[in-house]
C-alpha cells in the first residue's frame, strides 16, 4: 500500500508524487547491477547517484518515501519549524525592547501575523518540504540513470535480493535502510499514545501542553520550538544534564536559556508510567525518590534511534547485525565482502552529512580499492555536528571527556562571545567557543561553539582538522568585522600569545631595540 501523509493537502500530495508516486512502475531488471542501494535516504541516494554518474548500472530501492528521514521527518521539516519559532521569539523580544514599530529589522522573512502562528508555520513547512522533495524524486533519479524500485527489499542470497516479486543480482550492494524513533520503556505509554519525529510534523494545531521525553538534540530542538509557539512544555531527562554527548559547558548554556524561556526541566528523572485522565495525558516521573505527575495534551518521545534491520533477510546474505545495527569494519564492509553499509543503519554518527560522506567511502572502497586510488576509512573522517537550539551547539572532534577516555592530553583555548563586538551588538552574548589542541602542539583535535549560528561557524574548525592546519591559522586568516566568527580569530591570537615565553619575549625586545 502506498504511504500517506497527514494532512492530505496539496503540499503533501506534491511530496508523495515525488517521493513515492502511486502510479510508479518498477523497471524490469536486466543483467547484474554494479551496485544496488537499499534505502532512499542520503546514504542510499549518494551511493546510487555516484555509481550511476561513473557509468555503473545502478538500482535504488525504497519501501517508503524517497529522501529518507532527512527530507520527510528530520532535518527539513524541523529546521523550517525552528526558523518560524525563532522568528516569533525575535518579534516578541523586539516588542519588549520597544522596537516593534521601527524599520531597523526587516520582517520579510517572518511568518505572517495570524491568530494561529503554529498552523501557519506548519503549512509553510509542508510547502517548503514539498518544494525540496523534487530533488529526491523518483523521476529525477530515473532521469540520472538509476533504476528506482519502490517496495520492500529482502536478500535471497549473498549477491541477490528481491523487490516486489523481482529478483535483482549485484556485484556490490550498500545497505542504507536507516533507523527509526526508538520506543521508550514506559508502561502504558502505547495505550496513552505519543508522538515521535515521524508523526510530530503531521500536527496542524499546537498542543497547549506538551511533555518531551529525552534531552538529546531532537528533544531539545523541539521543546524550545514548541515553547516559542506558546505551548506549556516539560522536558524529562533521565540524566543530570541535557545534550550528554556535548561539552558540559555548552549544555549549561542551553539549560540556562531554557529556564529563561520558561521550559520546565526535569533532570535525573525516571519515567514510571503513563496514564490517561480527564485532564489529558499524564506521565508519572520519579525524582529523588518522590513521584510527580505531569499532565499534557501530547507526549513527544525522543529517546534515540532503532536500526531498520528487520525484514531485510540479512541472514541469507551472510550479513551480521545486532541491536545497534549492521556491523561494519572501518572500510564500511559488512561480513559479506560484496556488501557495504552506510548511514544510520550502522548506528554511528547519525547525521545526514555523515551519511553522505559514508556513501562516498562505500563507492571508493567498493570499486576503486587499488594501490593507485587507495581505500578510505570511516575513522579518518572529521564529522561535525550541530544541535539547532537557540543558541546552536556545534562540535567537532574530541571533547575533554573523550580526550581523557582516549588518553589524549590536551590544552584548551576558550573565548566567550561576551567579548566579541558583533555578539554584543546582536544581543547574543550567551555563548562561547573552545578549541582543544594536542598538548604541546598546535594540532587541533576538537572544539565546540555555542552561538546563534554555530553550525555555520564550525566549518572553520572542521577545515583545520581535515587539512591538518595549525590553530594559528585562525589568527592569520582575515575575518570580516564585525562578525561572531571573530571569536575563532581571538582564540588563534590567544594561542599565539601562549607561545610568547619569557625567553621569546626577551628576544623580541632585543630585536626591537636593534631596529630603533
Amino acid at each position: 500500500m502506498p504511504p500517506s501523509l497527514h494532512p492530505p493537502d496539496t503540499f503533501n500530495a506534491e511530496l508523495l508524487a515525488n517521493a513515492h508516486p502511486s502510479d510508479w512502475k518498477n523497471p524490469t531488471p536486466t543483467g547484474r547491477y554494479n551496485l544496488v542501494a537499499i534505502g532512499g535516504g542520503t546514504a542510499g541516494i549518494i551511493s546510487a547517484l555516484g555509481t550511476a554518474g561513473l557509468g555503473g548500472k545502478t538500482a535504488l530501492v525504497e519501501r517508503h518515501l524517497l529522501g529518507g528521514d532527512c527530507l520527510n521527518y528530520g532535518c527539513v521539516p524541523s529546521k523550517a519549524l525552528i526558523r518560524a519559532a525563532r522568528s516569533i521569539h525575535e518579534r516578541r523580544e523586539r516588542g519588549r525592547e520597544s522596537l516593534a514599530s521601527t524599520n531597523y529589522l526587516s520582517t520579510q522573512s517572518l511568518p505572517p501575523k495570524t491568530p494561529d502562528p503554529f498552523s501557519a508555520a506548519m503549512e509553510r513547512m509542508r510547502q517548503l518540504r514539498a518544494r525540496i522533495s523534487h530533488h529526491d524524486s523518483a523521476e529525477r533519479f530515473a532521469g540520472l540513470g538509476v533504476d528506482v524500485f519502490l517496495g520492500d527489499a529482502h536478500f535471497t542470497g549473498p549477491d541477490s535480493l528481491e523487490v516486489a516479486g523481482q529478483k535483482l543480482t549485484f556485484k556490490r550492494c550498500v545497505i542504507a535502510s536507516g533507523a527509526r524513533a526508538a520506543k521508550p520503556d514506559v508502561p502504558e505509554l502505547e495505550g496513552v499514545g505519543y508522538l515521535t519525529n515521524e508523526t510530530v510534523f503531521s500536527l496542524t494545531e499546537l498542543p497547549r501542553r506538551l511533555i518531551v521525553i529525552g534531552g538529546g538534540p531532537i528533544g531539545c530542538e523541539l521543546v524550545q520550538a514548541f515553547r516559542r509557539f506558546g505551548a506549556e512544555v516539560h522536558l524529562v531527562q533521565r540524566g543530570d544534564r541535557l545534550l550528554p554527548k556535548d561539552d558540559p559547558a555548552a549544555a549549561e548554556v542551553i539549560m540556562k536559556q531554557f529556564a529563561r524561556e520558561g521550559i520546565a526541566l526535569h533532570l535525573n528523572a525516571k519515567t514510571i508510567r503513563a496514564q490517561s485522565s480527564a485532564s489529558g495525558k499524564e506521565l508519572v516521573i520519579a525524582k529523588n525518590g518522590r513521584e510527580q505527575t505531569l499532565t499534557a495534551d501530547a507526549i513527544l518521545v525522543a529517546v534515540g534511534r532503532t536500526p531498520n534491520t528487520e525484514a531485510l533477510g540479512l541472514e541469507a546474505a551472510g550479513v551480521k547485525y545486532g541491536p545497534r545495527g549492521v556491523e561494519v569494519d572501518d572500510f564500511l564492509r559488512t561480513t559479506n565482502s560484496r556488501i557495504y553499509a552506510a548511514g544510520d543503519i550502522i548506528g554511528q554518527q547519525q547525521f545526514t552529512h555523515a551519511a553522505d560522506a559514508m556513501a562516498r567511502i562505500c563507492i571508493q572502497n567498493a570499486f576503486f580499492s587499488t594501490p593507485f586510488f587507495g581505500r578510505k576509512r570511516l575513522g579518518k573522517l572529521v564529522i561535525p555536528w550541530t544541535t539547532y537550539t537557540d543558541p546552536e551547539v556545534a562540535h567537532v572532534g574530541l571533547t575533554p571527556a573523550m580526550a581523557a577516555e582516549q588518553g589524549v592530553e590536551i590544552t584548551s583555548y576558550r573565548e566567550d562571545l561576551s567579548r566579541v563586538d558583533r555578539a554584543i551588538l546582536d544581543g547574543e552574548e550567551e555563548g562561547f567557543a573552545v578549541i582543544h589542541c594536542r598538548k604541546g602542539t598546535s594540532q587541533v583535535v576538537g572544539g565546540t561553539i555555542v552561538a546563534s549560528h554555530a553550525g555555520e561557524m564550525i566549518g572553520e574548525l572542521s577545515l583545520l582538522m581535515t587539512r591538518r592546519l595549525p590553530i594559528s591559522a585562525l589568527s592569520s586568516t582575515i575575518h570580516c568585522y564585525p562578525t561572531q566568527v571573530e571569536v575563532l580569530k581571538r582564540i588563534g591570537d590567544q594561542y599565539n600569545k601562549s607561545r610568547l615565553t619569557p625567553s621569546v619575549a626577551g628576544l623580541l625586545k632585543t630585536i626591537l631595540r636593534w631596529r630603533t
